[in-house]
């Protein structure tokens, strides 16, 4: 039977200098990936990249999966935090502004690197880890659109919030995810615009919804 490739770090950076040491690893990682994809990259090469010989590598990293996983859960923190940060205050505003807010912090979590956005959900499934972490986005999505629905129902058209929490949050990620992942680039206002149309739409009277559309 084949060894189990080690995907977690050997150990936590407990000081400054090490917290540094990690740091660019997970940045040499990220650079070869987006420049040379993930079945070119090795430790050899990340080691390269971020000026670190192998065998500091080695103390923190097992591999080029841990380093991988790291590196997905420190871009999932980013996403996590622009996130956050953007809707934290939408609960007693108007529905418009609050889809906005919504869909603007999903267009701008998503835009945390987009490049290394792309190559994680394109090359890298087989970590494992990052479907996990998408996961945690969409229901810490989900809890806030979940929430601002309820306090908001006499607003609706929709009365079944369960299903509504559900369309609004897969729905917009699933396009701002292919957005970014598009060739074709879509501005960010022009995407934002669209989506919050839509989801307005959906959730409210569309001719109210028509009428109050501000762009």
């Amino acid at each position: 039977m084949a060894a189990k490739t080690k995907t977690a770090a050997r150990k936590a950076p407990s000081q400054a200098r090490s917290q540094a040491t990690v740091d660019v690893l997970l940045d040499g990682t990220a650079r070869v990936l987006v420049e040379s994809g993930y079945d070119r990259a090795s430790t050899n090469r990340i080691a390269a990249a971020a000026g670190v010989s192998v065998g500091s590598l080695y103390q923190y990293f097992p591999s080029k999966e841990a380093l991988v996983g790291a590196l997905i859960d420190r871009h999932q923190a980013e996403m996590m935090g622009v996130f956050l940060k953007q809707v934290e205050r939408t609960h007693a505003a108007p529905v418009r502004e609050a889809v906005r807010a919504v869909v603007t912090a999903t267009v701008d979590a998503h835009r945390v690197d987009p490049k290394l956005h792309r190559i994680l959900g394109e090359q890298v499934p087989r970590v494992g880890r990052l479907a996990q972490q998408m996961e945690q986005l969409d229901t810490h999505a989900a809890v806030v659109v979940r929430a601002y629905l309820e306090a908001h129902q006499g607003e609706l058209r929709v009365r079944d919030l369960d299903t509504a929490t559900f369309v609004v949050v897969h729905a917009v990620e699933s396009l701002v995810h292919r957005a970014i992942a598009s060739p074709r680039e879509i501005g960010r206002e022009a995407l934002v615009d669209a989506l919050v149309d839509l989801v307005v739409r959906y959730l409210t009277d569309e001719r109210e919804s028509r009428v109050g559309f501000t762009g």
